[in-house]
């Protein structure tokens, strides 16, 4: 039996979403965040980062999303529901996958911060020269930088339904959680294509599914 160690409004959720798609069971072990948001310390018991997601199938350990996606596929959709049989979309779903953590998810995690710079735990009196120093570095450095990331994923999806082609795979799975981040820490009204994806995954009986057992989603702005 899989054990998905899972970390409330987390980049678990996709471990989640993907096993509901390939119907795989599993069960889920439950943890809170801390006061300061960070994962308690219970979860070093499973991997010394202490970090979610991360998951455990017999003796294996598995962390890191991109990891724990492509273990599952390869390991449990035998019906090849979500597989990419031609190279092309390989490349596609390689490239996605690793795109969504390494290059985007690092911009939007600095926006995050920057954006609660003038909020808790920062001192009440340093909340206005934060929160206005944190607005500067986002519009001056941040928001430019992502601005080249958001053409390039709504030029994509504007030429197909799904980031590795013509049916979902892991790559959509990865990228979901940065644009749900995206989509509430820089709004998607300039990117149709990406806002009507969102839409089609959300509306998937599978990600409803993850919903239900992993708890709400919605992100800090």
């Amino acid at each position: 039996m899989i054990t998905v160690h899972h970390l409330e409004k987390s980049r678990s959720h996709r471990v989640l979403w993907l096993l509901e798609e390939l119907e795989v069971p599993y069960q889920i072990k439950r943890y809170q965040r801390e006061p300061t948001m960070l994962a308690p310390a219970a979860l070093k018991k499973v991997h010394p980062l202490g970090k979610s997601p991360v998951i455990t199938d017999g003796n294996q350990v598995v962390a890191e999303s991109g990891a724990i996606l492509e273990y599952l596929e390869e390991k449990y959709d035998q019906a090849f529901r979500l597989k990419v049989n031609d190279e092309a979309s390989r490349l596609q779903c390689r490239y996605w996958l690793h795109y969504a953590e390494g290059s985007l998810m690092p911009l939007l995690v600095m926006k995050l911060i920057f954006g609660q710079m003038g909020k808790k735990p920062v001192p009440w009196l340093l909340r206005p020269v934060g929160a206005a120093f944190g607005k500067g570095v986002q519009k001056a450095f941040l928001d430019k930088q992502l601005k080249p990331h958001m053409a390039m994923i709504e030029q994509h999806l504007a030429t197909q339904p799904w980031f590795a082609g013509p049916h979902l795979t892991i790559a959509d799975i990865q990228m979901s959680f940065p644009l749900l981040a995206l989509a509430q820490r820089a709004g998607l009204d300039q990117m149709p294509a990406t806002q009507k994806w969102l839409n089609t995954v959300q509306q998937r009986a599978a990600w409803q599914r993850a919903i239900d057992q992993g708890g709400d989603l919605s992100l800090p702005g």
